[in-house]
């Protein structure tokens, strides 16, 4: 699976933590960057990675700012992302399992290193479930024709 992963300035440190997890379980990553701590508006980020996933290039995308709640608005705005921020393992596994979320937005300011590892494995490994929640992932796309 392609996984396309950014951050702001605040949300680099684990960015590169989770790069490096994401590698480790056999995912190919396209890092859209910073490539450094330095102040950087969390908009241009967000696009980078909802472009991908929104056409189709990555499948998954994992975005990183200070509450992850900017990069969740700014990845929103583009057709076909779905995304949200997630601070608990069980939104992480629910908001895949109902929701076909396909873009997590995570805090680097809250989160401890481990805590947010265990967000993205689970997030990872759970699947959606189709079913009755098919119907209302359908609902948003017809949302985001209008």
């Amino acid at each position: 699976m392609k996984v396309a992963i950014a951050s702001d300035h605040r949300g680099y440190h684990l960015k590169e933590r989770v790069i490096t997890l994401l590698r480790s379980k056999g995912f190919e990553v396209f890092d859209e960057g910073p490539s450094s701590d330095a102040s950087v508006d969390y908009p241009d980020f967000a696009a980078l990675v909802a472009k991908k996933v929104g056409n189709g290039e990555a499948e998954r995308g994992i975005l990183i700012c200070g509450t992850g709640l900017g990069m969740a608005i700014a990845a929103n705005k583009f057709r076909g992302v779905r995304a949200a921020a997630c601070a608990d393992e069980v939104t992480a596994e629910l908001s895949r399992r109902h929701n076909d979320l396909n873009v997590l937005c995570l805090s680097g300011d809250m989160l401890s290193s481990r805590s947010t590892e265990r967000l993205v494995e689970i997030w990872m490994a759970t699947e959606f479930e189709g079913g009755r929640h098919q119907r209302r992932v359908d609902k948003i796309h017809q949302l985001e024709q209008r």
